[in-house]
C-alpha cells in the first residue's frame, strides 16, 4: 500500500512531546532535582464530587439488566445535550437547540475531525502563534501544500504579535475555513465583542466558516468578552463552536467535550448548492464515531446541577488565582506579559532577547521549572514562553519565587 505522504511532510517532533522528552532526560540525569511543571495544560484538582457521584451511579446502572446501556447515540445522549443547551446557551440568551450539539470524546478530536466535512481544496486560515492541532490536522488532510521557511504554502497565516496585542485581525485575502481560539491558547488573550463581530462579518462576506475553539470560556471574567461566538449576531450562519469539559471540570483523563453545528450553517457543494453542515457532521459521526461513554456523559451532566456548578466555579477560581499569581509576579519584575486575566495561560516575553528554547533550557536547568517554548506555537512565538495556572497553588507560588530570585541576579 502507499502511505499518506502528508505524514512525512510534518516535522518529526510535536511540541509537547519534545518538551516531555527534554524534561524526562533532565530528570534522569538529575534524579534529586524537584522540577515544577508549568508547561502542558493538564489540571491538578480532582473532578468535582457531583460528577464523581453521578459516574458511580452510572456504573451501577451498567450492573443491572434493567438500566444497562450498550451503544449510545453517536450524537450524544439527550440528557447531556439538553443540559448543555439550557445552561451554556439559553442561560446567556443564545438560541442553540440540543439538536445542534454533538457530544464527543474531547475538543482536540473534533478540531481535527471537522476536516472531514470541508473540501481538501479549502483555504485554511490559522493564527501564528496558535494551537498546533489546527495546522497539523489540516496538513495531514492535504491542505498544507509545502513547508517553505517554516510556513505551509497553502495556509493563510494571521500574524499575532506584540503590536496587535496577539489578537488576529481578518486577513485581506480570502479564506474558506478560519480557526479562532478565545481565550487563546497559547497567549491567553480574548476577543471583545467588537473584535469578534469583525470576524463574523468577514466570514459572512467570504462565505467562510469559523471553527471557534472556546475550550477556555469558563475562565472569562471581563464583561465585554463573549463566552460564545453565538452571542454575536449572524454567527449561527458562519461558525462551528468547539468546547471541552477538560479544563473546567478536570475531565482531561475522562475525555468529554462537544461541538455545536447550528441548523442554519451551510456550505456549498461542487455545483454551488447550499448543504447543511449539521447534516454532514452527523453523517461523519455516525460513520466514524460510536459516541462518548454513558458513564462519562452522566458525569458531565452532573456538572450542570447546582452542586456541580458551584464545584466547577471553585476549580476555575483556583486556577485563575494561580494565573493571577504568575501574572502579577512577572509584571512586578518588569516582564512583558499577556493573558492571565481571562485565561489560565500566561504569555511571557524573554527578558534578555533569548530564544524560546534557550529560555526553556535555562528555566529547566537553572530554575527547575518546565515551561512551554513559544516558538513551538508558530514563528511569532519566538522569544516567548508560556506558563499555565494548572499546577497547585503551592507549586505555583514556589515556581514564581524561584523564577524571580533567579532573574533578579
Amino acid at each position: 500500500m502507499q502511505i499518506n505522504d502528508n505524514f512525512e511532510k510534518l516535522p518529526e517532533s510535536y511540541l509537547f512531546s519534545t518538551v516531555g522528552r527534554k524534561l524526562r532526560e533532565y530528570k534522569e540525569a538529575h534524579p534529586g532535582v524537584d522540577v515544577i511543571r508549568m508547561d502542558i495544560g493538564d489540571v491538578t484538582l480532582p473532578i468535582p464530587q457531583a460528577a464523581l457521584d453521578a459516574m458511580h451511579r452510572a456504573v451501577d446502572d451498567m450492573a443491572d439488566k434493567s438500566t444497562f446501556h450498550g451503544y449510545g447515540p453517536e450524537q450524544g445522549y439527550a440528557f447531556l445535550r439538553e443540559a448543555v443547551a439550557a445552561n451554556d446557551y439559553h442561560a446567556r440568551g443564545v438560541n442553540i437547540s440540543a439538536d445542534d450539539i454533538f457530544i464527543s470524546d474531547g475538543a482536540k478530536s473534533d478540531l481535527g475531525n471537522l476536516g472531514d466535512i470541508y473540501s481538501h481544496d479549502s483555504i485554511v486560515a490559522v493564527c501564528d502563534p496558535g494551537y498546533p492541532v489546527y495546522v497539523d490536522s489540516n496538513v495531514l488532510d492535504g491542505r498544507g501544500g509545502e513547508l517553505v521557511n517554516g510556513r505551509w504554502s497553502r495556509f493563510v497565516y494571521m500574524d499575532c504579535n506584540e503590536a496587535n496585542a496577539f489578537k488576529p485581525v481578518p486577513p485581506a485575502q480570502h479564506a474558506d475555513v478560519i480557526f479562532l481560539c478565545s481565550p487563546a491558547n497559547p497567549t491567553g488573550v480574548a476577543f471583545s465583542r467588537d473584535e469578534l463581530k469583525a470576524w463574523v462579518e468577514y466570514a459572512l462576506a467570504n462565505k467562510a466558516v469559523i471553527i471557534y475553539d472556546s475550550a477556555y470560556c469558563a475562565y472569562i471574567t471581563s464583561d465585554d468578552v463573549p463566552h460564545s461566538i453565538y452571542e454575536i449576531e449572524g454567527a449561527q450562519k458562519c461558525a462551528i463552536e468547539v468546547r471541552s469539559f477538560s479544563k473546567t471540570a478536570g475531565f482531561t483523563g475522562l475525555r468529554c467535550g462537544y461541538t455545536v453545528v447550528p441548523a442554519s450553517l451551510c456550505g456549498y457543494d461542487a455545483e454551488g448548492r447550499e448543504v447543511q453542515l449539521r447534516k454532514l457532521w452527523l453523517r461523519r459521526q455516525t460513520t466514524k464515531f460510536n459516541g462518548a461513554s454513558y458513564i462519562i456523559q452522566r458525569g458531565a451532566e452532573a456538572l450542570y446541577s447546582e452542586q456541580g456548578k458551584r464545584e466547577v466555579a471553585c476549580n476555575v477560581d483556583y486556577y485563575l488565582n494561580n494565573a493571577r499569581t504568575i501574572r502579577e509576579a512577572m509584571l512586578g519584575a518588569g516582564f512583558t506579559v499577556f493573558g492571565g486575566e481571562n485565561s489560565p495561560y500566561i504569555w511571557v516575553k524573554s527578558p534578555n532577547g533569548e530564544s524560546s528554547w534557550d529560555l526553556f533550557d535555562k528555566c529547566l536547568s537553572e530554575v527547575h521549572i518546565s515551561c512551554t517554548p513559544g516558538v513551538g506555537f508558530g514563528d511569532n512565538g519566538e522569544g516567548y514562553i508560556r506558563f499555565t495556572g494548572f499546577n497547585t497553588s503551592e507549586n505555583t507560588a514556589e515556581a514564581m519565587r524561584r523564577f524571580m530570585n533567579f532573574f533578579k541576579k
